[in-house]
């Protein structure tokens, strides 16, 4: 039997029929049609379908939908567009910070939700940020870089 949750994506209200341990991923990707949230292992452990919920990074694969109610949950689709995207995502394109790119969408939530709560993050701030997520096409020090310059951009300390 489904119920029904309420919840806000990308700042619009949604209202939701669907299983209470239906994974938050399902729903955005196949109900919403919010594509950049990506399926990676289903386990918690490539962080590629990272989401904010609250502005806290989450992990989409695992959960049910009765923990999303009533809550703010951001996807990569509210990070930037095309025209204007936002100085993560310009600093990424910038140093060439991806290869495949799979794991991306789940980095760039992450790196968000760290300059969100730290401006001027260190090198060790930045790696631990990005604990839980898996990229294996070895990108890891262009997105380190790139991190590093959207924070300096952010701050008005550089240019994109």
């Amino acid at each position: 039997m489904a119920d029904v949750f309420e919840f806000t994506v990308n700042g619009e209200a949604r209202s939701i029929e669907a299983d209470v341990a239906r994974p938050l991923i399902y729903v955005l990707r196949n109900e919403l049609g919010l594509t950049g949230t990506r399926y990676g292992c289903g386990l918690e452990q490539c962080g590629s379908c990272m989401v904010l919920i609250d502005g806290e990074p989450e992990y989409a694969c695992t959960r049910g939908m009765d923990t999303v109610a009533g809550r703010d949950v951001r996807t990569i689709e509210s990070l930037g567009t095309d025209a204007k995207p936002h100085p993560l995502q310009q600093a990424f394109l910038d140093e060439q910070a991806g290869q495949c790119g799979y794991c991306l969408s789940g980095i760039l939530i992450s790196a968000k939700a760290l300059l969100d709560r730290n401006p001027s993050p260190s090198r060790a701030d930045i790696v631990a940020a990005l604990e839980g997520h898996l990229c294996r096409c070895g990108a890891h020090i262009r997105i380190i870089r790139a991190i590093d310059r959207a924070a300096a951009v952010m701050r008005g300390e550089a240019r994109s």
